[in-house]
């Protein structure tokens, strides 16, 4: 089971992070010991000092797919999750500027918090409101009306490197209002007014 992570597909995160618009998907990869699920806590690691939080819609692959054609690319996934990509955003921002890799600030233990999955038959995948309340205060609202690529667009590019497995997860990227976490912070995240999780960081 791999985790593909979709980055920068809001502009307005872009925005907020100084970043460019992509003209193409930024993919990155998170290993499954990454997943937390079933509202368990998230416990701040020692080697960031500035863990964020990022919110997305995350996909589920539901077949076997390789150089998906986007006018079929709905065929591939099933279902819709509400995720965090936690971020280590020093470690993130320092391998930027040395030009490194920036595995280790996405891919840490648990930094890929997961919710139960609903059908996406039962959405308009074009229009799905979300958002995450931090101690019963809203910090981030999103719309997937608002992503750079959409998740047609985003099956049809990663699966040209990628074979699609059933049960692969795709995170579509979050959108602006991203921030830091501290102890004792409760994180509830919502699609529409569906509450999808609710865990507290340890």
């Amino acid at each position: 089971m791999k985790i593909i992570g979709i980055g920068m597909n809001y502009a307005a995160h872009n925005g907020e992070l100084g970043a460019t618009t992509p003209a193409q998907p930024v993919v990155f990869m998170k290993p499954d010991s990454a997943l937390l699920r079933d509202n368990k806590p998230f416990f701040l690691p020692d080697f960031s000092s500035e863990i964020h939080y990022e919110t997305e819609i995350v996909l589920r692959i539901n077949k076997l797919g390789k150089n998906i054609a986007p006018r079929f690319a709905s065929r591939y996934y099933d279902a819709i999750a509400l995720g965090v990509d936690f971020t280590a955003r020093d470690l993130q921002r320092d391998f930027r500027e040395k030009g490194l890799p920036w595995e280790l600030a996405k891919g840490f233990d648990n930094s890929a918090v997961i919710s139960p999955f609903l059908p996406i038959e039962d959405f308009d995948k074009n229009n799905i409101a979300f958002h995450l309340d931090i101690n019963s205060t809203t910090v981030q609202t999103g719309n997937t009306a608002d992503m750079i690529f959409s998740f047609d667009e985003i099956i049809a590019y990663v699966s040209r490197f990628f074979t699609l497995k059933i049960g692969d997860l795709i995170f579509t990227g979050t959108p602006s209002g991203v921030g830091k976490v501290n102890i004792n912070d409760v994180l509830e995240g919502y699609i529409g007014e569906q509450k999808m999780f609710c865990f507290r960081i340890k």
